[in-house]
């Protein structure tokens, strides 16, 4: 086909646009920026840009994530295409969302210091640009939704953890409490966690023992889902 036909038809640009999830041991939180630019710069923002020519829509949100977080291999997941006619005010604008988790503490200092970025507990997110904040609602869901099923919240946590360290991420992310008996019975029925003789006590006197996936069973659940909670 001759691309010269495609002239006669309106020139749309796409931008990405991404949800950063981190978990500090209590809360959810979402990663916002200062915007640099106009219109409504100054304002908080998710971070994202436009595709170039040369690079598919994961591409473009790969790029941004790491020029944030200075992280690679994130969790990543494209979540939804934002397309209202009005929703840019600078222009004709369609965004392809995606969500991120990470692990706060893996997360580069002199980053969030360049980009003016800072972590917002999900109850209390500022008013943000554009659709931005129906974004991070929309996100927020299929985090919900699909931790269910699939172990993807785990990114959100270190190496090694206790599992009261992980209920409190499951209570975080459902906005909810579970009962403990069930919960930990439940995580330790799926046979992914090795036990380590190291304890963690800072939380308490008695101390809580930590744990590590078995990574051979947690891709295996990663790719064929199970219910958790």
């Amino acid at each position: 086909m001759d691309i010269g036909k495609y002239k006669s038809n309106d020139r749309i640009l796409v931008a990405v646009d991404c949800i950063i999830f981190g978990f500090d041991g209590e809360a959810l939180k979402a990663l916002l920026i200062k915007r640099s630019l106009q219109p409504e710069k100054g304002k908080w923002s998710l971070m994202g840009g436009f595709v170039n020519q040369d690079e598919s829509t994961d591409e473009a949100a790969t790029r941004v994530l790491r020029q944030l977080t200075g992280i690679e291999n994130i969790y990543m997941e494209q979540l939804y295409c934002f397309s209202e006619v009005n929703r840019d005010t600078a222009g004709r604008v369609i965004s392809i969302a995606y969500f991120a988790l990470i692990n706060i503490a893996d997360y580069n200092e002199q980053l969030q210091n360049e980009h003016e970025a800072r972590w917002f507990p999900l109850d209390k997110i500022p008013t943000l640009v554009f659709d931005h904040k129906e974004m991070v609602a929309t996100a927020k869901d299929r985090l919900q939704s699909k931790v269910a099923n699939h172990p993807i919240g785990f990114e959100l946590l270190p190496e090694k953890f206790t599992l009261p360290q992980l209920q409190n991420l499951y209570e975080a992310i459902y906005e909810s409490k579970l009962d403990k008996r069930n919960f930990t019975k439940k995580i330790l029925s799926l046979s992914i966690l090795n036990k380590l003789d190291e304890k963690e006590k800072v939380s308490s006197k008695k101390g809580a023992f930590y744990y590590v996936f078995d990574k051979s069973k947690y891709r295996k659940l990663h790719r064929e889902g199970v219910k958790f909670v």
